[in-house]
């Protein structure tokens, strides 16, 4: 028991070092690029953060429903990205973890701000003081739309992730085992 809490708290703070520093870098990056382009590249890359949300909300919930046993067999095979597979829906946990807090959410905060970037573009192109009620109303709209496209990408990725769970990790590890192989860049421990 002592070890699984050492082992937890250990995790976590992995977890909460590795969100600090992600976060930090999407921030930066998304500042910069949004800072000098227009007004609806910006608002499509505002999108685009909220769609890797979404997906990776959706990998860690396929994660958490899928059944190893059918990996077992690919696997047997030598079928490409079927122990990617495995290796994922043993650590579900620890996959969901850093698929649905750690990127999620930082896409979710990312997006936030980058909403505020483009609303400050658009106010800016249409003439409209900091604080005005054209403003807010744009802030409100941009918002909401952001908000929307998030809680409705959530939801129908939470269906796809339960009903198509072995697909679903199945195509993520064969990204793993490209990344892995052919880009010989190290995405799972190797035990």
């Amino acid at each position: 028991m002592k070890s699984q809490i050492k082992r937890s708290i250990k995790f976590s703070f992995s977890i909460a070092v590795i969100t600090f520093v992600l976060a930090a870098i999407f921030s930066v990056v998304s500042s910069s690029i949004l800072s000098g382009v227009v007004w609806i590249t910006g608002l499509f890359i505002v999108f685009l953060i909220v769609f890797v949300g979404v997906v990776f909300d959706m990998l860690g919930i396929a994660a958490t429903a899928a059944d190893e046993t059918p990996f077992h067999a690919m696997a047997a095979e030598k079928i490409s990205g079927a122990k990617e597979a495995v290796y994922i829906v043993r650590n579900a946990d620890r996959f969901a973890s850093f698929c649905n807090d750690v990127i999620g959410d930082i896409s979710g905060i990312v997006s936030g701000t980058a909403s505020a970037i483009v609303v400050l573009q658009i106010a800016s192109l249409l003439n409209q003081a900091e604080g005005s009620p054209g403003q807010l109303a744009l802030s409100t709209l941009l918002t909401s739309i952001v908000a929307a496209l998030t809680v409705g990408g959530k939801a129908i990725g939470k269906t796809l992730a339960i009903n198509s769970s072995t697909k679903i990790i199945f195509f993520a590890g064969k990204m793993v085992s490209i990344l892995e192989d052919r880009l010989k860049i190290n995405v799972l421990p190797k035990k």
